[in-house]
């Protein structure tokens, strides 16, 4: 079934902890953890090593504490890594669990917590985009959808990316005529829009399709999306005959382009597989001291995309170590399909299995194919896992090249491994926003890009905007390194505080963000530099300011110039980029917004009755009080805040 069901947690908060001892300054890893082996108790559970600075070095999950435990106090026989970290244990903490099922859940929800420097760790967390038809309105919406869900909708997903979500509603749209706009704009339209008339819309907006026809449209909808593909348009092809030799050209030939866009999708999504229905398959790839896993969705019998994760692991570790660890937190907070293949035979495939099963609430398989069609579809993900780990490599190569020639540059001690550039963006001083872009060893950071919505600054004034952003940056990086916080964030991947800052401007915006960097007293430890626009604004004449230094050009064709130039246009597309949804946000806001009590529910009750905004503010109070959900008080509240206006 190809709805997405939500994963059914067990409530691991409330498990109790063991006390943990007081661990003396003078000893040794090995002695800290060999004094901790004597209280621990011989049950299932999850233990965290950590340093003397407090921070958690390792998580990990024992089916027996203790035993698990001594294996560390032994001190022999650890490769390397481990090695490592054991002389870096200052204290444990323990908490037990019911089952090793549970541990492993715990485990996982822990390590994406916590962060721990010396687990396997997922550096993309993102959340995966569905497609939804939402069933709380007589005409049913199809849109792609992420986050929270609504009892009454239907969920299809995940898929891999927005851009394979995408592709699927345009070919839906135009298989089942769906509508896809919001409750308000179905609602004020007069006539069909542009969608019906490219053939993408059944228009019930305007009734015509009567609720009915619509109707039909989505049940088969709901049955493509639930792997019923075959027998619909096998359907479809019986209407289409039956509608030609009745010479009805018009239904015959609608039908027919119907039939085209179902067989796009299925044609356009390459693998779709006859022996399973729901799976998700993992394969990895190894190499130069980096790995790949490629996840491969597949749902209702049909591929939903791809997606290549690149994730953070002692070299030591194996190859089926890695791809274990990674699939237990892969799963933390989302839907489990009841099948996943992996290209590796993972020891504890069966414990995987259990405790998936737990979070899901049904039974869930974890195994690694042999033979037939489950093998050659692995085999497909490895050898996309290798490719995509080949454009890695070669990528991080020449990126740590131009980090090497910026450090000669710009006369660094080290080598950059953290850059933050910043920018704003705004109209004459309207919806100004400040932007923050991330780049480093692997490429750009997309996942540590921050926005700000300038709040202080005069419009217009980009010095006080950039005084501003950079002032926030500073305390927030301040007080997550203090501490101050009850609940602080996950700690970053790589290092908190940026190696260098490039600013896009000239002598002027360079000086301010020294002037902020030294109110934060931080100026001695971030690299600086602005990048000024050459004369009419020409790429290749752009100067480099920093401090104590004469500005600087470098040759039009220096390969260092070039990386700059894409980290510097890179923060113009974000800034411009956010800029233009705080714009189209404020272009869409509906007065309504602006009376307290009014949320979705009721501006959507006011908008059917009305129309409009501007009806709402015509309306009689009479008529306000008329409308479903709105109280007296509200409607004197509304017809007060239009009177007013």
């Amino acid at each position: 079934m190809a709805k997405a069901d939500t994963p059914r947690l067990p409530d691991l908060s409330a498990l109790p902890e063991a006390e943990a001892a007081p661990a003396a300054t003078t000893r040794t890893g090995i002695e800290v953890i060999a004094d901790h082996v004597k209280r621990l108790p011989t049950k299932p559970g999850v233990y965290r090593m950590i340093g003397a600075d407090g921070e958690v070095l390792y998580v990990g999950k024992a089916r027996n504490l203790k035993n698990r435990v001594t294996t560390y106090a032994r001190g022999v026989g650890h490769t390397n890594g481990v090695t490592r970290m054991l002389n870096l244990v200052a204290d444990m903490e323990f908490v037990t669990t019911s089952t090793e099922a549970e541990a492993l859940l715990l485990e996982a929800n822990m390590i994406k917590r916590l962060r721990p420097r010396f687990n396997v760790m997922m550096r993309d967390d993102k959340s995966f985009p569905y497609i939804v038809i939402r069933n709380d309105h007589e005409a049913p919406q199809i849109a792609k959808h992420r986050g929270a869900r609504a009892k009454t909708d239907d969920v299809y997903g995940p898929f891999a990316s927005a851009w394979a979500v995408n592709r699927s509603l345009t070919t839906l749209q135009k298989a089942f005529l769906l509508r896809s706009c919001s409750d308000s704009v179905y609602a004020s339209r007069t006539r069909p829009c542009m969608l019906h008339q490219i053939k993408r819309c059944a228009a019930p907006c305007v009734g015509l399709v009567d609720q009915a026809q619509y109707g039909a449209l989505v049940g088969e909808a709901r049955a493509f999306l639930s792997g019923k593909s075959d027998d619909l348009q096998a359907r479809m092809a019986s209407d289409m005959e039956r509608a030609a030799e009745a010479l009805d050209f018009e239904t015959a030939a609608r039908l027919r382009d119907r039939i085209r866009a179902l067989a796009s999708i299925t044609s356009a999504q390459g693998i779709n597989p006859k022996s399973f229905a729901e799976a998700d398959v993992f394969a990895i790839a190894a190499d130069g001291g980096m790995t790949c896993i490629q996840v491969f969705f597949f749902r209702a019998g049909q591929n939903w995309g791809n997606r290549a994760y690149f994730p953070r692991h002692d070299r030591d570790a194996s190859a089926a170590e890695v791809l274990e660890a990674f699939v237990a937190q892969f799963y933390d907070a989302r839907p489990v399909p009841p099948l996943i293949l992996t290209s590796e035979e993972l020891a504890g495939a069966d414990l995987l299995g259990e405790a998936l099963s737990v979070a899901a609430g049904r039974r869930v398989t974890v195994s690694q194919p042999q033979r037939g069609e489950k093998r050659e579809i692995v085999a497909h993900a490895a050898t996309n896992a290798r490719e995509a780990l080949g454009r890695k490599l070669a990528e991080s190569g020449t990126t740590g090249r131009l980090l090497d020639g910026l450090q000669r540059l710009l006369d660094l001690n080290d080598r950059p491994e953290r850059i933050e550039v910043y920018d704003n963006s705004h109209i004459q001083g309207a919806h100004a926003v400040g932007a923050m872009i991330v780049a480093g060893p692997d490429g750009f950071e997309k996942g540590q890009y921050r926005k700000w919505t300038i709040k202080e600054a005069a419009p217009g004034d980009d010095f006080a905007m950039m005084r501003e952003v950079l002032t926030r940056r500073f305390a927030r990086l301040l007080k997550d390194e203090a501490g101050d916080d009850a609940e602080p964030a996950p700690r970053e991947e790589g290092p908190v505080w940026p190696d260098l800052i490039l600013i896009d401007g000239g002598a002027q915006q360079l000086a301010v963000a020294l002037d902020v960097a030294r109110e934060a007293g931080v100026d001695s430890d971030i690299a600086i530099a602005s990048i000024a626009k050459g004369v009419d604004r020409d790429a290749g004449h752009e100067a480099i300011h920093m401090p104590g230094r004469a500005p600087f050009r470098m040759p039009r064709n220096d390969p260092v110039l070039y990386y700059l130039q894409r980290l510097r246009d890179e923060a113009h597309r974000f800034a411009i980029g956010a800029h233009r949804q705080k714009r189209a946000a404020a272009l869409t806001a509906s007065p309504l917004d602006e009376i307290a009590g009014i949320g979705p529910g009721r501006k959507k009750a006011l908008l059917a009755r009305f129309g409009s905004a501007r009806g709402v503010s015509r309306a009689a109070l009479a008529d306000l009080k008329a409308v479903p959900g709105v109280s007296e008080d509200l409607a004197a509240r509304i017809h007060a805040h239009f009177q007013q206006t």
